[in-house]
């Protein structure tokens, strides 16, 4: 640190050379790497992770440098993080009141440093082999995000990968994610539901008529009753290892906005390894092949999920939805209440 010019370059490098030589041998020196040295006013924070007897993985974000525990000002999460999450995690630090600007200093740059949260998280849960890892000091400040110093540690080579710790919560099924093209030719992505969806849930709403409403819910459900934050939350932060829902997103080519068109639920019963399909498509968009593709994809799902069967209750008079679940090959079964029937798939 502290070097101004070249010769002092030359006698930090020949002083380094000279150390690991007497210490380790002249073998053990592989070289130096040089880098500016940072002269940024910021932050020093602190972002890691480590295994938790209970929870598996955690992620840990707060205060760092040489106090962090001095300070002991940190807050923990399960990944994997979105940035609702990741910005949530923040909030409980201390810290997060001087990274949005206190006493002249410019506020952090927090959307970054919330995308940084996130794949870090991300970096986590894809590499289960990772026991622990820090990012300390990571320095904030308005002109960026700096990693000053980083150290990993992987578990014991001696593990099987069905040893290694699985995260509390599922992370986003990314597998799931794919292309389709309607019968207009429009081209739609099918994947799975994510929290952030909830504005384009209660849009998605908003297309749907009153009849639509009645075959899906079997009952008169009003608007403002469907698209109640309590009850969007519910289905759009889902827990993917008990539900899985796929929408099929269309994005508008000259404006740029998404669109929800489509909704298909896989929800898994607690007590069997079986599951209900649910299947609601957009009045705007029906007869373009969604429903049908939406069914296929759901039941795949549940295949490649190991269960045993899938099974889904409709209206007598649904007659449209009853036709789309015999393609895909379910039976129809019938139930007591003489105003439904139930279809079911035996995988």
């Amino acid at each position: 640190m502290n070097l101004h010019d070249e010769q002092s370059v030359r006698s930090a490098f020949r002083g380094i050379k000279s150390s690991v030589t007497e210490k380790a041998g002249p073998d053990q020196f592989l070289g130096v790497s040089v880098q500016p040295m940072v002269r940024i006013e910021g932050y020093e924070l602190i972002l890691g992770s480590s295994v938790d007897s209970q929870f598996g993985p955690v992620i840990l974000f707060g205060s760092g440098g040489q106090l962090v525990e001095v300070y002991r000002d940190h807050a923990v999460a399960l990944p994997p993080l979105n940035s609702t999450l990741a910005q949530r995690l923040m909030e409980q630090t201390h810290i997060f009141k001087a990274l949005k600007g206190v006493r002249g200093h410019l506020p952090v740059d927090l959307v970054a440093l919330e995308n940084l949260m996130v794949r870090f998280s991300q970096l986590v849960v894809e590499q289960p082999w990772i026991a622990e890892i820090d990012l300390n000091p990571l320095l904030a400040s308005s002109e960026g995000l700096l990693a000053l110093d980083a150290r990993v540690l992987l578990h014991d080579p001696s593990l099987r990968p069905d040893q290694l710790p699985k995260p509390a919560i599922r992370p986003y099924p990314s597998q799931y994610v794919s292309q389709f093209t309607m019968k207009d030719g429009a081209e739609v992505t099918v994947r799975p539901i994510r929290p952030e969806d909830e504005p384009l849930m209660r849009k998605f709403h908003e297309t749907l008529s009153d009849r639509s409403v009645y075959m899906r819910y079997f009952s008169s459900l009003s608007l403002s009753s469907r698209v109640a934050h309590e009850r969007l939350v519910r289905i759009c932060f889902v827990d993917y290892d008990r539900v899985m829902a796929l929408v099929v997103d269309h994005k508008d080519k000259v404006t740029g906005q998404h669109r929800i068109l489509a909704v298909g639920r896989l929800i898994k019963l607690h007590t069997k390894n079986e599951a209900e399909i649910a299947i609601l498509v957009s009045d705007q968009c029906q007869k373009q092949g969604l429903g049908i593709e939406l069914l296929r994809r759901t039941v795949q799902i549940a295949r490649d999920e190991k269960l045993s069967s899938v099974s889904a209750e409709m209206l007598r008079d649904n007659f449209t939805v009853q036709r789309l679940f015999k393609k895909v090959g379910l039976r129809v079964r019938l139930v007591a209440d003489s105003s439904s029937i139930s279809v079911v798939l035996d995988l």
